[in-house]
């Protein structure tokens, strides 16, 4: 009840703040007008008489007074008295600030809810984001490709939506449709690819390898097929081939490349250490030979050039990707005493370059390492 009497008296102030000049009385202004216009015709008349100024000056202003005079007579005698007008004014006053909230108030009261409890901001906003989630995008999507199924860039936008949302077989579909509209490329291909290994849970099925192998021959240099295909040739079970592959990524690509820790753990994965930067990469028959060796023997030789970064790496401490490599083959021969100490030496070899040391802080986290 107190909140309702502090917005009554709220709307009475700013009511009165306006109406106040209303009621408050005009002083005629007619009169006094007359009697200036009066003395002004007087005066000419003693200037010209005392040859201050001319007969036609004179006349002049004789003739602009007069016409003053005369206006201002007209205008008190047509005014409205001003007990009469004050009156009005302070009815219209009283009349607004009674009637203004009462008709306010019955209006709120007949098609208000005065009674409807008070929401928090957080359900308001869940409600006006809730037709905006991701599912209500979608279903708006494919309801405008029912209206244009030639839209290929509805396609283009849909594919990778499915792919994160699981809906594996929409977004093969979605992927043919938009070459089917667009025309063949490297990179639609491979996208369809790659599409139908998700589908496969996994497998680089038949389709999937011809898909990447058309991707390679519109263009050459296309990653995303590359990587894949060596996921087929290890499948198949020619790792020498998978490693090859994957090597030959390592060796062209470009410092700092996103997609350079997913290629390593693939070597990783088949037991081969990935290239370090300042030696020569094997060639596919050492690939082949290391693929030959025993268990023990590619043991050794992946602890010897995980050896040789970590004394690479205590001569020149700022190569951030070294380190990341060095944290990650360690966890992969299982020493994990060594990780932790490599990131302790990696934190405080890279403390004055942030970026660098939040990189290898990112690693330290998704690995479970404690340096």
């Amino acid at each position: 009840m107190l909140l309702w009497s502090i917005f009554a008296l709220m709307t009475a102030v700013a009511i009165l703040s306006v109406l106040w000049p209303l009621s408050r009385a005009v002083e005629a202004q007619g009169g006094s007008d007359i009697a200036v216009y009066r003395d002004q015709l007087e005066e000419v008349d003693r200037d010209h008489k005392a040859g201050l100024i001319g007969e036609a000056e004179a006349q002049a202003a004789r003739v602009e007074v007069s016409r003053r005079l005369i206006t201002a007579a007209d205008r008190t005698e047509h005014s409205v008295p001003i007990g009469s007008s004050l009156w009005r004014r302070r009815t219209a006053a009283l009349a607004a600030i009674v009637l203004v909230p009462v008709v306010a108030s019955a209006l709120y009261l007949a098609n208000g809810s005065p009674q409807l409890p008070g929401q928090p901001l957080e359900a308001r906003l869940r409600a006006v984001h809730r037709d905006t989630s991701i599912a209500a995008l979608v279903s708006q999507a494919e309801a405008h490709l029912e209206r244009s199924p030639d839209d290929a860039r509805g396609y283009e936008i849909l594919a990778p939506v499915y792919l994160r949302l699981g809906r594996f077989a929409d977004a093969v579909n979605a992927r043919r449709k938009l070459i089917a509209l667009s025309g063949e490329s490297g990179e639609r291909q491979s996208d369809l690819g790659e599409a139908l290994v998700a589908e496969a849970n996994g497998l680089v099925t038949a389709e999937a390898k011809s898909a990447f192998e058309r991707a390679l021959t519109l263009e050459p240099d296309e990653l995303k097929a590359r990587f894949y295909l060596g996921m087929a040739a290890e499948q198949d079970g020619d790792r020498a081939k998978a490693a090859a592959i994957w090597r030959e990524m390592i060796d062209k690509a470009p410092a700092g490349a996103s997609w350079l820790p997913m290629v390593r753990d693939a070597l990783a994965r088949l037991g081969v250490s990935p290239p370090i930067a300042g030696t020569t990469a094997p060639s596919a028959d050492d690939v082949a030979a290391a693929n030959t060796m025993s268990e023990r023997d590619r043991d050794d030789m992946v602890r010897g050039m995980v050896a040789r970064l970590a004394n690479r790496l205590k001569e020149n401490g700022s190569d951030v990707e070294g380190w990341q490599r060095l944290l990650r083959a360690y966890m992969v021969l299982g020493e994990r005493d060594k990780a932790n100490a490599a990131a302790a030496d990696a934190k405080r070899a890279l403390a004055s370059d942030p970026d660098k040391l939040r990189r290898i802080e990112d690693m330290v986290k998704s690995l479970g390492l404690e340096g």
